[in-house]
């Protein structure tokens, strides 16, 4: 009999989100669910999934009782702004007000806010700030997530970024991505030669981050008041020519046309998607390219959702993060997020999970590390106080996460 370090069992409801492709269609309406299952951990990585009985005279250092309980696969957040630093709550009030999200950024809010913070801070100020944002999103169940620089907004600045994302992936327990998003908003000193500010991106940042393996991919924030798709094609053919993987930003505001270049350029995913059209949303599905959702910054934007359904019918992979931010999305809670895509973008319960797990692991490129419960991966997996999947969303507004595994180590218990 196989010896393991942790051993989850018995456990009510495993739903090993289990697959050899991402969740589409009619497909992400169905969960593999095991009753009285288990789960069995060596090294890190998981060693067994399947029914209790099959191991439960199985040698473990520890176990951990999961009999009235549901467990998925820890969390993947597909769209963080990890790391950043500052406070930019009076914002709230700006927008009750009147104002734009682009009006307060244009006015040196915003985006260029949170750039003087982390301008000014150290290399240390800025790890320890990321480290504190990686322990709360961990303590709501997100085992992996992507930060992106694109608050540093020069050389020195946006590589003092990444260096923390690289830091945190060293410490774990979680498993991080990186992202240059230098080209997220053109910063003062170029307000009036935003040619050579994306000259520095292409020519000097993006050189630098591929030589030094600071990130797996390049990002830009296409959007009227932001980057052109002239600019944002320019810096994503940079990247990928750097061998980086390609994401974007896209129609956000209104649809510039985001979602089509994504398609162009086959990127990896575009994110927000708020405004995407038909065409859009077609060529994305016709490419591959992930539609990354982020329900949270519309609600926190009292902006509409963006069209959730639309995308699962024309066949796209659907995936849901966060995009947690300080300005836009100033949220930790990904089951928070989730239930927002159900009461807000209409996503079923189920999809909901494919959403969260395996589906925004193929966001990343990790869908062979994580994303599901499988023998192989790593043991990352979240322990809920509930039933069932479909009472997460439920009892609205509860926090039924009773512990966390991460790297195989139970990462957060609730007291």
């Amino acid at each position: 009999m196989t010896a393991f370090d942790l051993l989850v069992g018995p456990i009510g409801a495993l739903v090993t989100c289990a697959s050899d492709r991402p969740r589409r269609g009619e497909d992400m309406r169905e969960l593999p669910v095991v009753a009285n299952g288990a789960v069995g951990i060596s090294a890190g990585r998981i060693a067994f999934a399947g029914g209790y009985d099959e191991v439960c005279d199985a040698e473990a250092r520890e176990r951990l009782d999961a009999s009235s309980a549901t467990v998925i696969p820890g969390f993947v957040d597909a769209h963080t702004h990890i790391p950043f630093l500052g406070d930019r709550s009076h914002e709230l009030v700006m927008r009750f007000e009147g104002r734009s999200y682009m009006e307060i950024g244009q006015s040196g809010g915003g985006i260029l806010s949170t750039m003087r913070n982390v301008r000014v801070s150290s290399g240390e100020e800025l790890l320890k700030a990321a480290r504190k944002c990686a322990g709360r999103i961990l303590r709501h169940g997100v085992t992996s997530f992507e930060g992106k620089s694109g608050y540093g907004l020069d050389l020195d600045n946006e590589t003092k970024q990444l260096q923390v994302l690289k830091q945190l992936e060293k410490e774990g327990p979680q498993k991080v991505v990186s992202t240059c998003l230098s080209a997220h908003f053109v910063p003062p000193e170029f307000k009036q030669k935003r040619d050579k500010y994306v000259e520095l991106v292409t020519e000097e940042i993006l050189p630098r981050v591929a030589r030094e393996g600071l990130a797996g991919f390049v990002d830009v924030f296409c959007e009227n008041g932001a980057f052109t798709v002239g600019e944002s094609r320019a810096i994503l053919e940079k990247g990928i020519e750097l061998g980086l993987g390609a994401k974007i930003h896209a129609d956000e505001i209104e649809d510039c046309g985001g979602a089509a270049l994504a398609a162009e350029l086959s990127c990896r995913s575009a994110e927000h998607l708020l405004k995407a059209g038909d065409e859009g949303i077609e060529m994305m599905a016709g490419k591959n390219v992930v539609a990354t959702l982020l329900p949270g910054t519309a609600f926190f934007l009292r902006k509409p959702f963006a069209p959730a359904r639309k995308f699962i019918e024309k066949g796209c992979t659907v995936a849901v993060a966060s995009d947690l931010n300080p300005g836009s999305s100033y949220t930790f809670n990904m089951l928070g997020v989730l239930t927002l895509s159900v009461f807000g973008m209409g996503l079923f319960p189920e999809e909901a999970v494919w959403a969260s797990t395996l589906n925004a692991a193929y966001a990343l490129g990790i869908e062979k590390e994580a994303g599901s419960i499988e023998p192989g991966k790593r043991a990352d997996l979240v322990v809920l106080d509930v039933p069932n999947p479909l009472h997460l969303f439920y009892p609205f507004g509860e926090d039924p996460v009773r512990a966390v595994v991460a790297s195989g180590k139970v990462a957060w218990r609730r007291s």
